[in-house]
């Protein structure tokens, strides 16, 4: 690593800045640090990135609240300022609306529940795409910027940095999502009346679901990759299988073959897209949007064990990701 110390114009030395240039960041690191000089250049190695796991872990919860809650606070002041809670607010809004737009205008409960199936394929491809850009550089990205060796180099356990950087984005992305499509939801209810408003909840709150599900999906692959172009890259092939690929196939061997029931369910679980919109449309009554999971909307899955399922996907590659990352080298 090169050194971490620059000749200033007047010959004397000073400390380069390791967050990347992010007031934020630095903030973050005196928040996490207690206020104490970290040297950016220094390189931690297994034990003494063991010895700073211990120590954290003998602060108790409060202390790995606290540092989850730090770095959550500032990925989300840094999305804020690099406008992409504006941009993903801006483009649930200008697709919502378009929706709505060449969606009809039937009146009555069954010409809402069409306009939420309309908005339901427009989330399944567009939310989940979002989120994988939004995450994608979660952590490839910060060590790119160099201070994540600074915060990893304190007594903070990197697990606590994998969920709060996680925590903020997803505050950003479930921001974004309510503000956007519920500006479609205050046009609907204008529309249709305050009775379409069970079921435009109930897709609001798929909607944040599936996208904190594909957002923890980009996480893991920010922890595992190397370069942000592998990052980008493999979140691009995310996107094509579940929101693509899986679907077709699952339509196919549902046509070909007679599945049980459990194998049925198993191919819904499997896919975190299919698992929202089973959720949404099978709450609508409906099997508008066309595909395996309208085909599925009507099978009777239990909407628990889809929101289960879509909990799952958010909670198991944060876990894995707080894993891998102890074996990340900076």
């Amino acid at each position: 690593m090169s050194d971490s110390r620059e000749q200033s114009d007047d010959g004397t030395e000073e400390a380069t800045r390791p967050d990347g240039g992010h007031p934020d960041a630095a903030a973050a690191v005196d928040a996490l640090d207690g206020g104490t000089e970290v040297d950016a250049g220094s390189s931690e190695s297994t034990a003494t990135a063991a010895a700073a796991e211990t120590e954290t872990a003998a602060g108790g919860v409060r202390g790995a609240l606290r540092h989850v809650f730090v770095v959550a606070v500032t990925e989300y002041r840094l999305a804020v300022r690099s406008r992409w809670a504006l941009a993903l607010t801006a483009l649930f809004v200008v697709f919502g609306g378009v929706i709505l737009t060449f969606s009809g205008s039937a009146v009555g409960p069954a010409g809402a529940e069409r306009v939420v199936a309309s908005l339901t394929s427009l989330a399944a491809y567009l939310v989940p795409l979002a989120a994988l850009a939004l995450g994608y550089d979660a952590i490839v990205g910060r060590e790119a910027e160099g201070w994540l060796a600074v915060v990893f180099s304190l007594p903070v356990r990197r697990s606590e940095v994998v969920a709060g950087t996680y925590l903020g984005r997803l505050a950003v992305l479930a921001g974004a999502t309510v503000l956007g499509f519920g500006f479609s939801g205050a046009l609907i209810v204008r529309e249709f009346g305050a009775g379409a408003l069970d079921a435009f909840l109930g897709f609001l709150g798929g909607t944040v679901a599936v996208g904190a599900a594909f957002l923890a999906v980009a996480l893991l692959l920010s922890t595992v990759a190397r370069e942000k172009t592998h990052a980008l890259g493999a979140a691009l092939l995310v996107w094509v299988w579940f929101v693509l690929v899986h679907d077709l196939l699952a339509l196919g061997v549902v046509a070909a073959v007679d599945l049980p029931d459990a194998a049925l369910s198993a191919l819904v679980y499997s896919n975190p897209v299919s698992a929202f919109r089973v959720l949404v449309l099978s709450g609508l009554g409906t099997t508008a949007g066309g595909g395996f999971t309208a085909v599925l909307a009507g099978t009777g899955l239990s909407a628990g064990a889809l929101a289960a399922s879509l909990v799952g996907w958010c909670a198991v590659p944060v876990a894995a990701a707080g894993v891998l990352v102890r074996r990340r080298r900076l």
